[in-house]
């Protein structure tokens, strides 16, 4: 198959026409779809387009979150993962779900582009016994607005660590590996994280943390 194939207007905005969720997990699957997968694998454009329409609203909420609520950035991003999706269906082999397989495969996207921000350097140092107690509640409640301006001002990598921790549900080890980063400053980050939330949740909203 070829990415030419795909023309410009096949794929919908996706911040227009399927909004993304408030704060909460994107990691839900729908029906089986692997008819309609294996058919778009095999060249069939409309069947991609019906995968694209059952999976665009969750693919781009995802993305949205981690690059900030920058809604023209998740937008290009989302095009781009699902025009990777298209070249790289021919080698899926239905292991896992294909909801699954395209989540990952959208959020490695944003990951990259997030990798390409030079200017975003990785905290390193923060004590082991400074680290939150496990089970311990990511968030104070606030409305969900201003919860989703908070997280949008944290810095890149600071708001993935959160986003695929709190939000996503990734083990440290995951984010580590995706972030090349260690462990440790997984945990770091993700401590730095809530407690910058915590502090500009506490000012009100529209106050951006010091980074």
């Amino acid at each position: 198959m070829d990415a030419a194939c795909l023309a410009p207007g096949m794929l919908m905005q996706p911040a227009r026409n399927a909004p993304a969720p408030a704060i909460e997990s994107t990691r839900r699957e729908s029906g089986d779809d692997s008819p309609l997968a294996r058919a778009a694998a095999n060249g069939d454009v409309r069947a991609f387009e019906s995968l694209y329409r059952q999976h665009v609203g969750r693919i781009h909420g995802a993305i949205l979150r981690l690059t900030g609520g920058r809604h023209a950035r998740a937008e290009e991003l989302t095009q781009e993962a699902f025009v990777r999706a298209w070249q790289k269906l021919p080698g899926f082999r239905f292991e896992s779900a294909f909801g699954t397989w395209l989540y990952r495969l959208a959020v490695n996207v944003a990951l990259m582009d997030l990798r390409a921000q030079k200017n975003d350097p990785v905290e390193q140092g923060v004590e082991e016994d400074a680290l939150p107690e496990p089970g311990a509640q990511p968030f104070c409640p606030a409305e969900r607005e201003e919860l989703e301006r908070a997280v949008a001002a944290l810095s890149p990598r600071t708001r993935a660590v959160l986003v695929l921790h709190d939000v996503e549900g990734w083990k440290h080890e995951e984010i580590a590996t995706e972030l090349d980063m260690a462990v440790g400053t997984s945990k770091a980050q993700l401590h730095r994280a809530r407690r910058l939330l915590q502090r500009a949740l506490e000012h009100g909203a529209g106050h951006e943390p010091a980074l």
